[in-house]
């Protein structure tokens, strides 16, 4: 967090100023681990296994927050008896399907009843894997225990098949030993971070988890983060302030190109993009994408608010609010299957805006050689970068692989703004919109993004003006009024946040979310955000300081929904409304004013007794208790087990990454069964441990940043001062393996892989030691992936090396665990660097 998100950083340090103690675990010995109380080296890509210790730990010792976990999750939930855990199937969950390497969920579903993801179904059609009838069911409730019959639920956690029970046989098997054996992390510093977790949780004190983009960049991505869930709700750190779980999210908008957003499955606001299996009228659609309970409830009011947003007056009732002219996906078109289709010759054109995927993007040169097969590419960017001159400069062509001859994509390079060159909202860690406002105008020909996509917008609807095609209707039906303003006819900012944001019948700014409608009569570009306007004010603008205000901070940014700065805060008071803790509480019922009051919004009903108990009948968020606290959930619960919605399993299980030097230590499962795997010549896998030529690559290689540079290298490789602080493509290794390997410090070395062969300046440090796993020791290789053949310094690109293994629920790279070889020297040129990659592979 010291390395890449500096300026948050200063929070934490104050909280160590305070008292806090900082753990860091990493890889490697960075900046964070300068300042922290506790460095915990750990191999890559065995986050579970940690973190499943720190569970089996917590569980073993009776360390959990008991009331907590029985008011606020599933662990009195009782599981059908058709459930087969992993502990009991070699590291496979019972529904395995091996003709089409995927689960059938049913059989984890609650006992008689069956609950709804939050995140509803993405690129699947149906509801699950196993389509389930009914699949939207609520909950039942303590107060609705009916003794002698077929209980769903067991408050006393005893009943061997409910939740708790379960939780505690899946990690039972995750020891300090086994955690040693697996992560390298020896037993007396496993022992010193699982003592400050659990001694700073409970009534009166809480714990937090910080984690960047990368603890996703595995095969096991969504799990990883779902691991810290299990641990943090047990220890009843969720929905507290101190507590909870921060995604850090940099400038470029990272959070906010999710909850826009740029991701195919997705409609604003985690809305569920249209599949073709969901059928074509929007109660279909609702019927999939919708819950019964809980604030997906209101989907319906979402979905048409949002029509209403996009096609104006074009979107009626009759029409079914012009539902039919969304597009709909058929399963996975996320950017590594576009680039399969490049290559395949199903994808003709691309666009790239903001990335550099010829070196930002794992397996870079297979991207390469797929745009090298386009009709055409447009890159909008500051300067010529790698995208846009692979086909003339790129290692395949300087090794003969490709030939610029060759290639027919037209190539269209347009010179973009920057973020400072425009105004706009950035949406950060905690879900915080900030507002920034022009700072100069853009030079010569550079436009913004915004200008760019409006402007293509029209130019479009100005070509199909005449048109009587159906398919053209959905562009033609665009609201695409935005009033332009400055000497380019930019786009008003503030007026897509208006969109945003939306209106109601009278076309004033909406308050709330719970303002929308599914008659029409509102309309909202993004249900999380409505409110960001309230009043007409940009309330992302807000700069108020802290010592203006209270501690909770509310006028500085706006966050989403409804301002509100944690999530599920009903869980920081008791099941009666009253704070657990006089020192730490956040929002509490208010028997005198019969609502939830507090530091900070209410995430809840605001009148919502805490003794409600829903009638029978009840629907949305009235289907809810008064201690539901997890308002998102069909069940108003925390999942300690996920009973539908993940592609690869209901808890969280230790695999290898895809390419490993050691085989599984836990399961005789090696990696993950369901991770969506590329079976391709261009993306060459290593062998797994035990097969011939694994051996060949033995080293463990990860990738990572520096502050010096960002991302892949566009923006600051041709910042003088930057280049004079990394001026170089380097590598880490310690002194161990520099003496195993004849590798010198400051000169030069080769990393081979299955697929390149990179070099890179050696630089021999104790920040990135071996690890000793049982009998075994394990190296690391660490390498930065900012450089590239543009700019005022260049170097080969860290991303050559990595091949694609993806999660199966996000499609998100498996990056940051992988293997490679090392060898002292500069690496050959031309055709003689792909021979040296071919010579290893076996």
């Amino acid at each position: 967090m010291a390395e890449n998100h500096p300026v948050g950083f200063q929070w934490v340090m104050e909280a160590k100023r305070r008292g806090a103690t900082v753990i860091h675990v990493d890889p490697r010995f960075t900046r964070t681990s300068a300042v922290a109380d506790v460095h915990v080296p750990i191999r890559p890509g065995t986050d579970i296994a940690f973190l499943g210790g720190l569970i089996n730990r917590v569980l073993d010792t009776d360390s959990d927050f008991r009331e907590y976990v029985v008011a606020y999750t599933n662990a009195s939930s009782i599981i059908s008896d058709d459930y087969v855990d992993a502990e009991d199937l070699g590291g496979m969950f019972s529904g395995w399907t091996p003709s089409t390497n995927s689960y059938d969920d049913a059989s984890w579903a609650y006992r008689d009843r069956n609950v709804e993801a939050s995140s509803g179904n993405r690129d699947d059609g149906g509801a699950a894997t196993g389509e389930r009838a009914g699949a939207h069911g609520g909950q039942h409730h303590e107060g609705q225990h009916d003794e002698g019959q077929h209980d769903t639920d067991d408050p006393t956690l005893q009943h061997p098949n409910c939740v708790f029970q379960i939780l505690r046989r899946h990690f039972a098997r995750y020891t300090p030993e086994m955690v040693a054996a697996t992560c390298g992390i020896p037993r007396e510093l496993f022992d010193r971070v699982a003592d400050a977790i659990i001694e700073n949780s409970g009534r009166e004190r809480t714990g937090s988890f910080c984690y960047a983009v990368a603890w996703t960049h595995h095969s096991v991505g969504v799990q990883n983060i779902r691991t810290a869930a299990i641990l943090q709700t047990l220890l009843g750190n969720i929905g507290r302030p101190g507590g909870g779980i921060m995604a850090l999210r940099g400038h470029a908008s990272i959070q906010g190109s999710t909850d826009i957003p740029t991701l195919y499955d997705l409609l604003p606001g985690y809305i569920p993009m249209p599949h073709a299996d969901h059928g074509d009228t929007l109660e279909e659609f609702l019927d999939s994408a919708a819950a019964d309970t809980g604030h997906r409830g209101a989907m319906a009011s979402y979905t048409v608010s949002l029509l209403k947003a996009w096609f104006g007056d074009a979107a009626t009732e009759d029409n079914d609010y012009a539902y039919g002219h969304l597009p709909r996906i058929t399963g996975d078109h996320s950017t590594y299957q576009s680039i399969l289709g490049m290559l395949d010759g199903t994808v003709d054109g691309f666009f790239v805006l903001g990335e550099n995927p010829a070196v930002g993007s794992a397996n870079a040169g297979m991207h390469r050689r797929a745009m090298a097969e386009l009709a055409w590419l447009v890159v909008r960017d500051f300067q010529e970068i790698e995208t846009a001159a692979f086909w003339y400069d790129s290692p395949e062509i300087e090794t003969g692989e490709l030939r610029t001859e060759d290639i027919a994509t037209e190539v269209f390079l347009l010179p973009a703004a920057a973020h400072t060159e425009k105004s706009g909202s950035f949406t950060q860690t905690q879900r915080l919109l900030q507002w920034h406002d022009k700072a100069v105008e853009p030079q010569g020909d550079c436009r913004s993004d915004l200008w760019f996509f409006h402007r293509l917008g029209q130019l479009v609807r100005h070509r199909l003006a005449r048109s009587t095609d159906p398919r053209d209707h959905p562009v033609l039906d665009l609201t695409w009024d935005y009033p332009t303003e400055g000497p380019y006819d930019d786009p008003d900012s503030e007026a897509v946040l208006a969109e945003i944001n939306g209106w109601g019948p009278d076309g004033s700014p909406l308050s709330a979310y719970t303002d929308l409608r599914a008659d029409g009569s509102t309309a909202c570009g993004c249900w999380i955000y409505c409110g960001c306007r309230a009043d007409g004010v940009n309330q992302p603008r807000r700069r108020r300081p802290g010592n203006e205000q209270s501690w909770v901070a509310p006028e500085w940014g706006w966050a989403w929904p409804a301002n509100r700065r944690i999530l599920y805060n009903r869980a920081s008071a008791d099941p009666n409304g009253v704070p657990w803790s006089e020192r730490k509480k956040y929002v509490w019922w208010d028997d005198d004013q019969q609502q939830w009051v507090g530091e900070d919004v209410a995430d809840f009903q605001v009148d919502k007794r805490p003794d409600y108990e829903p009638p029978d009948g009840a629907e949305g968020v009235e289907a809810l208790a008064g201690t539901d606290a997890f308002i998102m959930q069909s069940d108003g619960r925390a999942w300690l087990f996920v009973p539908s919605g993940l592609k690869d399993g209901p808890l969280p299980t230790h695999y290898e990454p895809q390419e490993s030097p050691i085989a599984n230590p836990l399961y005789e499962q090696q990696d993950n069964p369901a991770m969506q795997r590329i079976d391709r010549p261009e993306n060459p896998i290593a062998p797994s441990p035990g097969e011939p030529g694994h051996d060949r690559y033995p080293f463990v290689l990860t990738t990572y940043r520096v502050t010096e540079h960002h991302t892949a290298g566009a923006m600051s490789r041709n910042v003088d001062r930057l280049n004079e602080l990394q001026p170089e493509m380097f590598c880490e290794v310690s002194p161990e393996l520099a003496a195993l390997q004849g590798l010198r410090h400051l000169d030069f070395a080769t990393i081979v892989s299955p697929r390149a062969a990179i070099e890179a300046r050696v630089i021999v440090t104790d920040r990135i030691a071996p690890l000793r796993l049982g009998d075994q020791v394990v190296h690391q290789v660490g390498v930065p992936y900012h450089w590239g053949s543009k700019g005022q310094v260049t170097g080969d690109s860290a991303n050559d090396l990595l091949g694609l293994g993806l999660d199966p629920n996000v499609h998100i790279q498996d990056t940051k665990s992988q293997v490679c070889t090392i060898v002292p020297g500069r690496r050959p040129t031309g055709a003689a660097r792909r021979r040296l990659v071919e010579e290893y592979r076996p």
